[in-house]
């Protein structure tokens, strides 16, 4: 009979979703893969389209070893600025996992504090670390799930189209509209809209 060797090296891949947006939370992924069942075809989420990163997704959840989510709210993205709260929902991801990772890497050259293991970040991460890669895409699925959520709520916005992106649409929007407590009011076109209408929507 075979033996198999036991999984000692537990890396876990993390990346975020949701940096540029002018709307909607930040949202991060931390997974660690299983080494021998490593789903076919990852890679950066935005070289992917949305068909094949809500089928990759299942497939991730389904054979990593271990995958979390983490978010960072809007009210923390305006009190940290957005580079903080994004380390901050990669930190709830990573700690969210149910297996402890012996280390991680982050794409970008940053990584958050408090992590539970040695941390390395490396710029393009997501398109060379399949661990990253695989990150990238729950954290692209489920930050672009919950803006599709958003627009039930806040449909003049357009948020199931351009995910909360500063497209032409979205600018028109804003600027007809004003501002919905999901904008982000430390980011400038949401602040012109805010200076100029002071009133934004109630929840």
């Amino acid at each position: 009979m075979t033996r198999r060797t036991p999984i000692v090296d537990l890396v876990a891949g993390v990346d975020e979703a949701g940096r540029g947006p002018l709307a909607g939370p930040v949202c991060a992924a931390a997974v660690i893969l299983h080494p021998e069942r490593v789903p076919a075809g990852l890679d950066d989420s935005k070289r992917l389209s949305a068909a094949r990163r809500e089928e990759l997704a299942p497939r991730i959840e389904a054979d990593a070893l271990a995958w979390a989510i983490g978010w960072a709210s809007v009210a923390e993205i305006d009190r940290l600025n957005i580079l903080q709260a994004a380390l901050l929902a990669m930190r709830r991801a990573v700690l969210g996992l149910t297996r402890t990772p012996t280390s991680v890497l982050v794409d970008g050259n940053r990584c958050p504090d408090g992590m539970p293991c040695p941390a390395r970040g490396i710029i393009g991460g997501d398109a060379t670390e399949p661990a990253i890669s695989a990150a990238s895409i729950l954290a692209k699925v489920a930050r672009d799930r919950l803006m599709v959520q958003l627009h039930e709520r806040w449909p003049d916005y357009g948020f199931e189209r351009h995910k909360g992106y500063p497209t032409p649409a979205h600018l028109e929007a804003l600027r007809r509209h004003g501002a919905c407590p999901e904008h982000r009011t430390s980011f400038a076109p949401v602040r012109a809209v805010l200076i100029r209408s002071p009133g934004p929507a109630k929840r």
